[in-house]
């Protein structure tokens, strides 16, 4: 895990020199978190999740010198991220809508994998694309609700309310 000092040391150096090595060490360095919330925000599609990701590296790569510093680089990251996800959702709304129906429906795979994982899905696909990306970001990727507000422009108060009414809902799909 990077210090704050050698994440800005290595961001100076892609604004300074064009240090592609440098914005390297960053992928790798925050490429694991960053799709496995595409992942789950895309409900398990990995190729979108993938190409996502890819976009989201090569929007922070080409943005570097707007990075002002003023959150963590994992935060900024997040939001290109959350963008790109909106943004795809928002042009081909139908398309990727059958598309994720399509990558969720039951196969022999689902159904030996265990029953935590079932739950997740189950839980993540009930849940509409706000409370979706809050619960992921607040419960997967341990991130405070103010990172959480930067990350996807929405008030505390409103990340809160999208957390309980998630919450309500999940918990109803386990009192059936």
């Amino acid at each position: 895990m990077l210090s704050r000092f050698d994440e800005l040391k290595l961001i100076a150096r892609c604004v300074a020199t064009d240090d592609r090595n440098a914005f390297g060490r960053l992928v790798e360095e925050y490429q694991h978190g960053l799709r496995r919330f595409l992942l789950n925000l895309t409900l398990g599609n990995s190729d979108l999740a993938d190409d996502l990701a890819q976009e989201t590296f090569i929007k922070a790569y080409l943005s570097i010198r707007s990075f002002k510093g003023l959150s963590k680089f994992k935060t900024w990251l997040y939001r290109i991220a959350y963008n790109e996800f909106y943004t795809h959702m928002r042009q081909c709304r139908e398309e990727a809508e059958e598309s994720i129906i399509a990558s969720h429906q039951i196969s022999t795979a689902q159904i030996e994998a265990t029953d935590a994982r079932i739950d997740i899905e189950q839980c993540l696909t009930a849940l509409n694309e706000s409370e979706r990306t809050v619960v992921l970001l607040f419960y997967i990727e341990d991130l405070p609700i103010a990172k959480i507000a930067q990350i996807t422009s929405l008030p505390q108060g409103t990340i809160k309310s999208l957390l309980s009414r998630a919450r309500i809902k999940m918990a109803k799909l386990f009192d059936n």
